[in-house]
């Protein structure tokens, strides 16, 4: 990915930096070469090249790039699970995964983990985004999911003859379960995703209190993931899947929706990061009734909601590693959204904006492996920012608002915002 080669000026704005300390007024940000020379207050300034380009921050605020740390790039107004793998034809899934990359940068994240893709369509999207093909976050891949045989995933009938594999590779035992991480391994994704419980979507036969990988399979998964140097996460809501995936060495949790003290004394030990994805389970709530969706799974999902809620809660209190993001694509819960997730953490579950904040920067690119890069605001990392006209300490929603955004940068580059050059 390329990066602005000489000296940027980021100055009259608010730094709020990402690593959780109190935010600096009147600060400036100086970059060179695609990477964070200096930031701290302007009185503390070094000295300005004169002809160095000039960024006004307008009084607003200077941020990291945002993480969006469960990112379905080839989700597409899904509103039933056939959606997800029969709707469009994959040369067609290929172009949205494209269009919703360049979306997440204009919405301010500049980087992303995937949370499972049809096909490997995003082991060949970060290709693309990487060699300046397309504008999209710098991502961590995972292409296709893994799930038991009559697992939540698992919803084509046997008599359409269309399996799966498009989007989940289907195991029964820890053969099997082998067998599909090497599968993985030669795609070249870099996280596997897998599918250790069920989920409110299914309440007659997966609902989010039943398991669809028993703890042989998992451990499985892992040995061989880890052997080959890849990470494994998985979508975990009952409290048995969440201990089965911590106690076989996953490196992730997703949602972690009903954790007990013996999930959270196991999360702790390995500081295990969770992504709870919760306001997928709010809007679920709010606009199912509006696609059909039953009241049955909507209750199921208010459950997941309030779970989810209290044990992010818990893991934030106790000092665990939270993520932002999760599950957009979705028809009731669509791509650009991803900054809601931000406020309803702020709004409903209780976290304050900095600690949110924190959540969507610093402990995002922990989770992707790449705190050394990305992720706060300190010398020598990757010039990734979102500038802001406003204040999201005091109201977290200007984040939802791209026209506030002055500019979106990449390594230096201004690649969304109110600075950026129409692309086409």
């Amino acid at each position: 990915m390329k990066t602005h080669v000489g000296t940027t000026i980021v100055r009259n704005g608010q730094l709020i930096d990402g690593t959780g300390g109190k935010p600096i007024a009147n600060a400036v940000v100086i970059l060179k070469d695609g990477k964070i020379a200096w930031a701290g207050r302007a009185n503390e300034a070094p000295a300005q090249d004169p002809d160095a380009r000039v960024i006004d921050a307008k009084g607003g605020a200077i941020l990291p790039g945002l993480v969006e740390a469960h990112f379905h790039p080839t989700y597409f107004n899904v509103s039933a699970l056939e959606d997800l793998d029969i709707k469009y034809p994959v040369e067609y899934v290929t172009l949205l995964a494209a269009a919703n990359a360049k979306l997440a940068v204009e919405c301010g994240y500049t980087s992303a983990r995937s949370g499972g893709s049809l096909f490997n369509i995003d082991v060949w999207l970060k290709k693309a985004i990487e060699s300046d093909i397309f504008v999209g976050p710098r991502l961590a891949t995972s292409g296709r999911e893994i799930c038991g045989v009559g697992g939540l995933m698992d919803w084509n009938p046997d008599f359409r003859k269309i399996g799966m594999e498009g989007l989940v590779l289907l195991i029964n035992g820890p053969v099997e379960a082998r067998a599909a991480v090497r599968k993985l391994v030669k795609d070249g994704i870099e996280w596997v995703k897998t599918y250790p419980t069920g989920d409110a979507a299914a309440p007659d036969t997966n609902d989010h209190h039943t398991l669809c990988m028993t703890f042989e399979e998992m451990h499985a998964v892992v040995e061989t993931a880890h052997n080959h140097g890849m990470k494994v996460t998985g979508h975990c809501r009952a409290t048995e899947g969440i201990k089965n995936a911590l106690k076989a060495g996953y490196d992730a949790i997703e949602h972690g929706t009903f954790v007990d003290d013996e999930c959270l004394d196991l999360i702790l030990q390995r500081d295990v990061p969770c992504v709870p994805a919760l306001y997928f389970e709010y809007a679920s709530i709010q606009r199912g009734p509006e696609f059909g969706m039953s009241q049955r799974v909507i209750d199921g999902h208010q459950e997941t909601l309030d779970g989810g809620a209290e044990s992010a809660r818990r893991i934030l209190k106790a000092g665990g590693t939270l993520g932002m993001g999760g599950d957009y694509g979705f028809a009731w819960n669509p791509h650009g959204d991803y900054a809601r997730e931000l406020s309803f953490f702020v709004n409903f579950v209780g976290f304050s904006p900095l600690e949110v904040l924190t959540c969507a920067t610093k402990n995002g690119a922990k989770i992707l492996g790449r705190l050394h890069e990305i992720g706060t605001i300190e010398a020598g990392k990757l010039a990734d920012l979102l500038i802001v006209d406003g204040d999201p300490l005091q109201d977290i929603r200007v984040l939802e608002d791209r026209s506030r955004f002055i500019a979106v940068m990449q390594g230096g580059l201004v690649k969304a915002g109110q600075l950026a050059a129409p692309i086409f």
